[in-house]
């Protein structure tokens, strides 16, 4: 079973920090911290708290180390429908109602569609994409390489970026395996003329939409719920994908 002292030591490691390091980031002693990791110290609940801190650790590995230190989880993992998350609703809905007519949804923690804008419905749906679809399934599919133009950059990409938040969460297994599956398709993105951001170009009949992303985060989460919910919105590379777009729009 694993211990307090036994996984703080881990993602210690894992988040390349020396012991004097992580003492001097969190303003504890080193010697006191060494206590803790042979298990010769117990932390108190404040210690529990600001070793996370230092160590920015996902809330959910911070309820586990509370546990594993004897204390009861901090952060609740409240359902989306509860009546407390009505105003984190309202500002997603905000965000991509204002985002129209561009693409723009919001995903949890596990890459599922929880809302979607207007534009995202009449675009992604066309990949089958609607609200609580799981896009790891679909990255992991045939279907994309059927609709991305330049798939090979694309899925590099989606590799690098599930790889980076499976660290940051300690390894995550699913993320690991898509990533693997991702990785045999993936090409290379460099070239002479390499452009500020890797667009994902879709195949749409005979026209091509061509499309960047930028993501926004809850920056104060305090919910297990909010932690790693990301809120993507998608904009036109080139004049022709916005003329696509807002024709799109107005056909609706």
């Amino acid at each position: 079973m694993t211990t307090f002292s036994d996984s703080l030591k881990s993602w210690r490691k894992q988040r390349r920090f020396s012991q004097l390091d992580l003492a001097l980031e969190a303003e504890v002693s080193s010697r006191h911290l060494s206590f803790l990791e042979t298990g010769r110290a117990k932390p108190s609940r404040e210690m529990v708290d600001r070793l996370g801190e230092a160590l920015h650790l996902p809330l959910a590995v911070r309820n586990q180390m509370l546990t594993l230190a004897g204390f009861a989880a901090r952060y609740p993992g409240r359902d989306w429908q509860d009546a407390q998350m009505a105003p984190i609703r309202a500002a997603i809905d905000h965000m991509l109602m204002r985002h129209d007519p561009y693409p723009g949804f919001a995903l949890d923690r596990m890459w599922r569609v929880v809302r979607m804008n207007q534009s995202a419905q009449r675009l992604f749906g066309l990949l089958g994409v609607r609200e609580g679809a799981d896009l790891l399934e679909i990255s992991s599919s045939d279907l994309l390489p059927q609709v991305i133009v330049n798939w090979p950059e694309v899925a590099q990409h989606l590799a690098l970026r599930l790889r980076t938040e499976s660290a940051g969460r300690g390894g995550d297994a699913r993320f690991d395996a898509v990533a693997e599956e991702l990785n045999k398709a993936a090409g290379p993105s460099g070239t002479e003329d390499t452009p500020p951001v890797i667009p994902t170009i879709y195949r749409i009949g005979d026209q091509q939409l061509s499309l960047f992303s930028t993501i926004a985060q809850f920056g104060t989460a305090e919910d297990l719920s909010l932690d790693d919910l990301k809120i993507e919105l998608f904009f036109p590379s080139d004049d022709a994908s916005k003329a696509v777009l807002l024709g799109m729009a107005g056909a609706a």
